[in-house]
């Protein structure tokens, strides 16, 4: 699964489109990462601009955006309605696929470090990346703006985390950028079946983090020694979620509108469930809501299986099926369409299926049958394992709606959501093959004029070759477990489809084959190729080979045997 991280700096300028240009520009040139929204905004003089990437190549585009904006914009002269402290506001960093808090910790940190040293930008850690409690919140952290950096800066108290402690004519034309990791926000609003604010805004105060004011038996606000409302939570609190009620005009209707700030602690669905149990208490009818932005595929899928669940239906269906769910079971479309390709962040990057993938069969087997070397057997033994993995999810979605295999349902339900998850492993793996191919052959093309020119062409050959082999590795070595659960599955699942499972066995064998000699004839092709950077790699790619191979084969052969004898038993009964 490829690592996926977004970042979304605000930068100090939202009038001039020739500096707002410039700097989306570096995005755009840097390799790994994807631009996916600019918003200007004129009255804040402020532009939010969001992108995502591989982390090596969101963290390079990050620096080039600060260093841009730098460059072009200069704070001394700078005003506008929203607060700001530099030329680059804020750039925080924000895991969305593969990608831990902690490792955009690391990039956080060392993308402010960069900043610091290389630009001689003063360098504020906030959120996650804060190096102590008392720089969590950017408020805290921006508090003055831009204003207060001369009397800020110099002083121990607000040091840097990286970059000069002093206020010269560099920083006054910089200012100050601040950098974080945090979760993934997602602006989200609930629709009612109510006008009235008032009712809005009680759920608002029944889910909201902060809670609401505490009263006494006479209703009044009880205070603190410093005359500050004393705030409980409310009977449906979501931590990470900010709440306010209000009434939309154009949508005839009161909404409660959410800020989910970090939907790795509070999904859209469980905002969802707390806004529908809340309303119901007070009579009102939660129905449909409304995503502002984008999201990742993951909190959909979140609320996809959450849904069908609860409905007690499997989750091991199709991604698409249990995005269209999460869907339909918040209203997501009420107030307008939901386009899944739009809405979810990785779709709108361009980040699915592979072109191999997204080919219908007839196109795909005509593209394999011309003269092309790519794709090749590789990508069919890929496909062979992704069809197996497919027809081990249907035997257990045919399974587990009938009141015969009850006592089994959770058993194949969790069978095929693992086999979903194996099938579009095995189904990327389809293209990656066949661009590993590629790599190779584009480093085969390489110059070889002298000797040092050979030498690093070889070093390319070999390195290539080496990410070509691990490809059908991959794939070799889910194969035993592939052929566990299809075993499994003719064991315990419907009986109507023991030979759907038995044919989920012999695919799942034809692709270890077929991705066995795809990891030989790798082997043969790296020869005698420089090896210094991994000496001892074949020997112990052919041994993990081999013993994945041997385990796949001989399971497979016992689940055929077995499926077989079912199978004529069943005739022969008859």
């Amino acid at each position: 699964m490829e690592k996926l991280v977004e970042c979304v700096p605000n930068i100090s300028e939202g009038r001039d489109h020739r500096i707002i240009d410039a700097v989306t520009a570096e995005i755009e040139r840097t390799e790994g990462v994807h631009l996916l929204d600019v918003d200007p905004g004129a009255d804040t003089n402020r532009t939010v601009i969001t992108f995502i990437g591989s982390p090596a190549g969101v963290a390079e585009a990050a620096f080039r955006v600060v260093a841009k904006a730098a460059e072009l914009i200069d704070m001394s002269r700078h005003s506008g309605a929203h607060p700001r402290h530099g030329a680059t506001d804020v750039c925080p960093f924000v895991p969305v696929r593969g990608v831990t808090m902690d490792e955009c910790v690391q990039i956080a940190r060392q993308v402010g470090k960069r900043i610091g040293e290389e630009l001689q930008i003063p360098v504020y850690l906030y959120e996650e990346a804060a190096a102590s409690p008392e720089r969590r919140n950017l408020a805290q952290v921006r508090k003055g703006e831009y204003e207060a950096l001369p009397d800020k800066l110099g002083t121990d108290r607000w040091r840097p985390d990286f970059g000069p402690n002093e206020f010269n004519a560099h920083t006054a034309r910089t200012g100050a950028t601040n950098v974080a990791a945090r979760g993934f926000l997602v602006a989200y609003n609930v629709n009612l079946n109510t006008r009235a604010k008032s009712i809005a805004s009680q759920i608002a105060l029944d889910i909201k983090e902060a809670g609401r004011a505490k009263r006494d038996e006479n209703g009044k606000i009880v205070r603190d020694d410093n005359g500050k409302p004393i705030l409980v939570p409310g009977p449906y609190r979501l931590e990470a979620c900010k709440a306010v009620g209000w009434v939309i005009p154009e949508y005839d209707r009161a909404q409660v509108s959410m800020n989910l700030v970090n939907t790795a602690v509070t999904k859209p669905h469980q905002a969802f469930e707390a806004c529908c149990r809340s309303a119901a208490d007070r009579g009102v009818r939660v129905t449909g809501s409304e995503l502002v932005g984008l999201i990742p595929e993951g909190d959909l899928l979140a609320a996809g299986r959450y849904f069908l669940a609860k409905a007690g239906q499997s989750t091991g269906i199709p991604r698409r099926m249990i995005l269209e769910t999460a869907v339909q079971s918040m209203g997501l479309a009420e107030l307008g369409p939901f386009d899944l390709d739009e809405r979810i962040i990785e779709y709108r990057a361009g980040l699915t299926d592979g072109p191999l993938v997204r080919m219908t069969g007839r196109e795909f087997v005509d593209e394999l049958s011309s003269d092309s070397p790519a794709p090749g057997g590789g990508s069919v033994a890929a496909l062979a394992c992704a069809q197996a993995a497919a027809l081990v999810a249907m035997v257990g979605n045919l399974t587990a709606g009938k009141k015969k295999y009850a006592a089994v349902r959770d058993e194949v339900v969790a069978l095929a959501d693992e086999a979903q998850e194996l099938k579009d492993f095995f189904l990327a793996a389809m293209d990656e093959d066949t661009a590993a191919f590629n790599r190779v052959m584009d480093s085969f093309r390489l110059p070889k004029g002298n000797q040092e020119q050979v030498r690093r062409r070889n070093l390319a050959i070999a390195e290539a070759t080496r990410e070509a082999t691990r490809i059908p590795l991959g794939v070799l070595e889910k194969t035993p477990r592939l052929v566990a659960m299809a075993d499994r599955m003719a064991e315990i699942g419907n009986a109507a489809s023991l030979s759907d499972a038995g044919v989920a066995v012999l695919m799942a064998a034809a692709g270890a084959e077929g991705a066995y000699d795809n990891v030989l004839i790798n082997l043969d092709a790296l020869g005698d190729l420089d090896q210094s950077g991994a000496p001892d790699f074949a020997d112990r790619t052919l041994t993990t080979a081999k013993d994945a191979l041997d385990r796949c084969l001989q399971a497979a052969a016992e689940a055929r045997r077995k499926v077989r004898e079912r199978l004529e038993q069943a005739i022969g009964g008859k």
